[in-house]
């Protein structure tokens, strides 16, 4: 994290080159917490409360708020967009699945994101809006995609992201066009002569519009060869500790579980004869799958701390933990309808207060969480310490 330039960040974030940090995934699993960043950051450049750094650590923790409140909500829209529900896709078209659309900001990008796992959060809104906007497909079918290969993907951060973007969760419709291309991105994104290369009234004008549209005399680049799209899988691999179910390794012990959005240092007061079992839920992985680089990604840091993992259904892996004589584990939204039920749940470490009152807008929720702060030290001081 000594390479983090808050000052860099803040001018040249929304560029395609500009100093992003590439800590997502890293937080996203939990080996870093929000807190951890700051820290380590302020403590090399003393940050006001409201830099954008610390404000863009917030957009975080505001997601996992409105998925609080919402639940299972945030995977609907939140209220009307420019056009029915109805009115969109439901299935993402091929083309785009194939980073062949023949806009090359598009093409350009999933390539990037099936190469990497990342994709530049400037980038990640081009997609959607050229997904919602410009092909009328839901914003839901554009969301689940992205998120299944994504290294740091978060259904609340995805999802709703993509609702901002779409106007289901936003006032307005985010649109983009060739020539916020061309300022925010290098030449070979660059998608002048492309469907995207019109003015933002025109733009807007086609995203309301209902049904297919095409932009006559907006002639696109042609299409590039097919780029295969990286299989999505719910298993995790034998090779790295996975073990069958067995009640016999956790009888009569004390149990921690390390699951995937748990993957930072083990508690300091575990004792030193318990049990550090890694856990993949099906419940979970069946409904939502990952690509083998997020796979890879997470379960060879799994398999650092926890030399056994378990996968299996909630059920099953409720019938063999009864046999432990405890078992625990840090709280995730992600396992919300099985982790409880299987174990004592301490919760995740936080930065910005708790707030008990739904916020429908980041700008109210930003207000109340740094009332009162001036510093990213006082931020720090003030945080919620985590329960083990």
């Amino acid at each position: 994290m000594s390479a983090v330039r808050p000052a860099a960040y803040a001018s040249s974030r929304n560029f395609i080159d500009g100093a992003v940090t590439g800590l997502s995934p890293y937080i996203t699993h939990s080996l870093l917490s929000l807190s951890d960043v700051l820290t380590a950051v302020n403590d090399t450049h003393a940050l006001n409360v409201q830099h954008k750094f610390v404000f863009e650590l917030g957009w975080r923790d505001y997601f996992r708020h409105v998925w609080k409140h919402r639940g299972d909500g945030i995977l609907a829209s939140l209220h009307d967009g420019l056009l029915p529900d109805a009115g969109y896709a439901s299935v993402l078209p091929q083309d785009i699945r194939n980073a062949c659309t023949g806009v090359p900001a598009i093409d350009t990008a999933v390539r990037s994101l099936y190469a990497t796992g990342m994709l530049h959060n400037h980038a990640r809104m081009w997609l959607a809006s050229y997904v919602v906007h410009l092909r009328k497909v839901h914003w839901r079918a554009g969301a689940d995609w992205l998120y299944g290969h994504l290294l740091d993907g978060d259904l609340a951060s995805n999802h709703l992201s993509w609702q901002w973007v779409a106007g289901t969760g936003s006032r307005k419709p985010y649109l983009f066009n060739a020539d916020n291309v061309a300022r925010y991105a290098p030449a070979s994104w660059h998608s002048a002569g492309t469907v995207i290369d019109r003015s933002y009234d025109t733009l807007d004008h086609v995203a309301r519009k209902a049904g297919a549209v095409l932009l006559q005399g907006a002639p696109s680049r042609s299409a590039g060869a097919a780029f295969d799209e990286p299989a999505l899988t719910g298993h995790a691999s034998d090779h790295l500790g996975l073990r069958p179910l067995g009640a016999a390794a956790v009888q009569g012990r004390d149990v921690w579980l390390v699951h995937p959005w748990a993957l930072g240092a083990l508690p300091a007061d575990l004792p030193a004869d318990a049990v550090v079992l890694g856990l993949w839920l099906s419940d979970f992985h069946h409904a939502w799958p990952w690509s083998p680089a997020r796979w890879a990604f997470v379960q060879t840091r799994m398999a650092a701390l926890a030399p056994v993992q378990w996968q299996g259904n909630a059920a099953d892996v409720g019938a063999a933990l009864s046999q432990a004589r405890s078992v625990r584990s840090v709280y995730e939204p992600h396992l919300a309808p099985w982790l409880p039920q299987l174990a004592q749940c301490s919760p995740a470490p936080a930065l910005f207060a708790a707030v008990d009152r739904r916020c429908d807008s980041f700008s109210q929720w930003w207000t109340r969480v740094t009332r009162g702060l001036d510093t990213a030290e006082d931020l720090l001081a003030a945080r919620t310490p985590a329960a083990w």
